[in-house]
């Protein structure tokens, strides 16, 4: 029996991975210590296996359909309901990012950013083909129109800069235009990890978003080279890595967007603008005859 009178050992926390609608530990049982800015470990954080990639990739590969086919206003609520989601967790975030000895903004702030950029991207959901389709004119009795379709599974690739915010701008546009996504981010895991605790307990369908805590120089030559995944997005990547991403994809004619370096992600205008969701769409035009 313990003594009453000797100090109790906390249970720290062991910050998980999100893959298929679960927290699962990563599969290699790696982890990384989290320290506090006096250097005191206050949890521990999974490091992700290119298997735990390859899970999520099939977890996303899985979700497509149902995604991808949903309706436009259906998948506006469920960014919505994100939002509502995140906004519950705005102590926990706040008590986690104030830990971050990497911050690069006051708590407060970067959550509502975040907040805010999903209900943005909420809604642009039903206006991306108004916006991005067309009725096009066309010589001979034919109606011509092209549509945006999702590219389908898309790699996420987030750098250490402003965790939460960084993560929820690269991946908001993903979702919005109906793909789904795999998010390997070297950030701050533990905010990384408790947004996947916001999507579990939100409507987000198993799959379609996938989060991994770890290290960027293993998992993103496998994410490039990966012939399940259709696209990627970086932001806030290094540029060795980024060139590992575009070399990686080259081979398997995956679409690479770049995120523009030092963007303001603070910056509503600039962030939540219709020309972070153009990239990441297919085109299909549609001839169809008029007439007797």
């Amino acid at each position: 029996m313990a003594d009453a009178n000797s100090p109790r050992l906390p249970v720290l926390k062991t910050y998980k991975l999100y893959i298929a609608g679960a927290l699962p530990r990563s599969e290699s049982g790696r982890s990384d210590p989290i320290l506090s800015p006096s250097g005191a470990v206050v949890g521990h954080s999974c490091k992700a296996s290119r298997k735990d990639l390859r899970d999520a990739v099939n977890a996303a590969r899985k979700a497509l359909p149902g995604w991808s086919n949903a309706t436009a206003y259906n998948r506006g609520q469920i960014l919505y309901r994100l939002a509502e989601m995140l906004e519950g967790k705005r102590a926990e975030m706040a008590e986690l990012l104030a830990l971050n000895p990497a911050r690069d903004a006051e708590p407060d702030r970067e959550i509502t950013a975040a907040i805010d950029r999903l209900v943005a991207f909420a809604g642009w959901t039903d206006k991306i083909a108004h916006i991005l389709g067309s009725q096009n004119a066309v010589a001979g009795p034919y109606w011509n129109i092209t549509v945006p379709e999702a590219v389908g599974v898309v790699g996420v690739v987030c750098g250490p800069r402003l965790p939460l915010l960084g993560l929820v701008s690269a991946l908001a546009p993903v979702i919005a235009c109906a793909s789904t996504a795999v998010v390997i981010s070297d950030a701050y895991a533990p905010v990384v990890s408790v947004f996947g605790e916001v999507c579990a307990t939100s409507d987000v369908p198993a799959g379609v978003i996938n989060l991994l805590t770890g290290s960027l120089d293993e998992l993103v030559p496998v994410l490039a080279k990966h012939r399940d995944v259709d696209g990627a997005v970086a932001l806030g990547a290094p540029a060795a890595l980024i060139t590992v991403l575009r070399e990686g994809s080259a081979d398997n004619l995956k679409r690479v967007v770049i995120r523009p370096e030092g963007v303001d992600l603070f910056d509503e205008e600039a962030c939540a603008s219709p020309a972070w969701l153009r990239d990441l769409v297919e085109y299909k035009t549609v001839w169809h005859p008029v007439g007797v």
